[in-house]
């Protein structure tokens, strides 16, 4: 378990170290100096201490420590910051800061862009079942073919028939000695 506190200010007797802002304490045991539990950690960030610059923040935590100190001063994005999730962060940010009317008029876009990626993902699901379907007629025509000839009856019957229906006669057809074992009435 973690606790992380971040101040806005720093710990009076710790003014002298201007370098330490990230504190980690555990609990221990006054009598024994034995650590209490050693999956309960505190961490806390004196942030006041945290003084690199964008250009010097080289891992993500000094990137959020620079952001939880910096965001409400930024006007724009910090160039070390435009990847993954920072470029996220920022992206959500500016939403944030829509008027009423750029507010309605993104809520409307984003439900613009849904309904169509909505309608693009059924349409392909659809297509895909269709594609699928078309297979399945296609591979039983083809072992109908190879294995006996296929009449116009034959082949119109299929065409018109379930997908169910299908998968049934390729099932006799991968057994079948003659037509009229899959077609009884060929």
């Amino acid at each position: 378990v973690y606790t992380i506190g971040i101040l806005d200010f720093v710990f009076q007797d710790d003014k002298a170290d201007s370098d330490k802002f990230i504190y980690r304490v555990k609990l221990s045991d006054i009598e024994t100096n034995r650590v209490f539990y050693d999956k309960l950690t505190f961490m806390y960030l004196e942030m006041p201490k945290f003084r690199r610059k964008p250009e010097e923040c080289t891992t993500h935590f000094e990137r959020w420590l620079y952001l939880l100190r910096h965001l409400s001063e930024l006007e724009d994005t910090p160039e070390q910051f435009n990847e993954g999730i920072f470029a996220k962060l920022f992206g959500e940010a500016e939403i944030a800061r829509f008027d009423k009317k750029q507010l309605m008029a993104y809520d409307e876009s984003l439900k613009y862009y849904r309904d169509l990626k909505n309608s693009v993902d059924t349409a392909r699901e659809e297509g895909e079942i269709i594609g699928l379907e078309k297979g399945e007629r296609n591979t039983l025509l083809r072992i109908l073919r190879k294995r006996f000839g296929v009449s116009p009856m034959i082949e119109n019957a299929v065409n018109n028939a379930s997908v169910e229906q299908v998968e049934h006669w390729i099932d006799l057809a991968l057994d079948a000695n003659a037509i009229t074992d899959v077609f009884p009435n060929a």
